[in-house]
C-alpha cells in the first residue's frame, strides 16, 4: 500500500537508525511490527490479570511428583 505522511525527519531518521534499518520503508515496518507487537502483549498481559493462571498444585507438590 502506498501511504503519504507527513511524518518529523528526526523521528523518521531516529526510526531508522533504531531499527538498522536500510531504508524510510523499511524502518516503518519493522516500527508498525513492533507497535502492533507491542498493543497485543499489553492486551494480553490485561486479560491474564483479569483471569489469572491457576495452578492445580503447590511448587512443592510439583517438586515431589517430580522426584517420584
Amino acid at each position: 500500500m502506498k501511504v503519504t505522511a507527513i511524518i518529523p525527519d528526526e523521528l523518521v531518521r531516529e526510526t531508522q537508525i533504531l531499527s538498522n534499518a536500510r531504508n524510510i520503508t523499511d524502518a516503518m515496518i519493522i516500527a508498525l511490527k513492533n507497535y502492533i507487537a507491542l498493543q497485543k502483549m499489553k492486551a494480553m498481559g490485561e486479560a491474564i490479570n483479569k483471569s489469572p493462571l491457576k495452578f492445580k498444585h503447590s511448587a512443592q507438590e510439583i517438586r515431589d511428583i517430580n522426584r517420584q
